[in-house]
């Protein structure tokens, strides 16, 4: 996949693109649908498949008090993206003159001047430009006048209700990360360096590898059993979330105890993927008493882990074609 984060970077058109504009947080099954469209009709018309994003998230400079957290860092968002066959991912800078462009020059001016649209497909509840005056009916005015088609999409449902960013942050607020598998399609997964810690772990005898991460939503503080990578192994293990009560630690911290494990991490990246929610954060009134819940945390999670795989994108794209 060609990532163009400056658009000066298109010496010319791209052929035959077919383009679709949005945010794409966490990057869900909704997504997904629009992106299997994306590349079928790309192959369709023998041109390119382009999701067009901006960054950073554009109510990030407009309303930053209004701004989502994001589900995706940035970094995750290209891989998810590319791992749908996607040819190019536009990341457009968005700053506060991005803001006053128009519906029209951005139509004219970036859709088909500088990438060439062809094929435009957008959500029904789309909108875009200068006080978000262009939307669904604006662009297929557009596309009769310039020589482009525009494909409206309903609401992509599953069990039910339609996919929703919004609705994945709050499950994982409320700490559902069993539940957000059917609408993400996959774990959720927080990836972070390890760096050093208090060591308490240790003490108790468990250590734990604390991570540094830019995951902007968290699940719900509490104990969760995951699957840890490194490299190409996979561990079981056991994380907190949380602000560690029984020692009256101040943030929130993360910190995972790799089961079976016992080797130095310090610098390395690990990334976790939450598979269910083990209890909550809880203050105990003595050390013991907190190592005896972490053993029967760590005993449960082996039952929950021992029968878990890891659910990963690539399990279930097939990239627009039949397979």
């Amino acid at each position: 996949m060609r990532i163009i984060r400056d658009l000066n970077e298109l010496a010319a058109p791209l052929p035959n693109a077919v383009v679709t504009i949005g945010n794409f947080d966490g990057v869900h099954l909704g997504h997904r649908e629009i992106f299997r469209r994306l590349v079928g009709r790309a192959r369709e018309l023998g041109g390119v498949s382009v999701v067009y994003t901006f960054v950073p998230h554009p109510l990030k400079v407009l309303a930053p008090e209004r701004a989502p957290r994001l589900i995706n860092t940035y970094a995750e968002k290209e891989r998810l993206i590319e791992a749908s066959c996607i040819d190019v991912l536009i990341c457009a800078p968005f700053t506060p003159e991005t803001a006053t462009l128009s519906a029209d020059r951005f139509v004219e001016e970036i859709l088909v001047k500088k990438i060439g649209v062809r094929h435009l497909v957008v959500g029904y509840d789309y909108a875009f430009g200068r006080n978000r005056e262009g939307n669904a009916e604006f662009l297929r005015h557009k596309g009769i006048e310039l020589g482009f088609e525009v494909e409206v999409l309903g609401p992509i449902t599953g069990h039910g209700e339609a996919y929703s960013s919004t609705r994945i942050r709050q499950m994982l607020t409320d700490g559902e990360v069993s539940g957000v598998v059917d609408l993400l399609g996959r774990h959720f997964t927080l990836e972070g360096e390890v760096v050093h810690g208090a060591k308490r772990g240790g003490k108790l005898g468990f250590p734990t590898a604390n991570l540094c991460t830019e995951k902007e939503v968290l699940p719900r503080p509490g104990v969760y059993a995951v699957k840890a990578r490194r490299g190409d192994q996979i561990f079981d293990g056991v994380v907190n979330i949380g602000c560690n009560p029984t020692f009256c630690n101040e943030g929130i911290s993360v910190e995972v105890h790799l089961l079976d494990f016992h080797e130095q991490v310090y610098g390395e990246t690990l990334r976790l993927y939450f598979v269910e929610r083990l209890r909550d954060e809880m203050p105990f009134p003595t050390s013991e008493e907190l190592s005896r819940a972490i053993e029967a945390d760590i005993a449960r999670a082996r039952k929950i882990l021992a029968g878990t795989r890891i659910v990963e994108y690539r399990d279930y794209l097939d990239c627009g074609m039949k397979v």
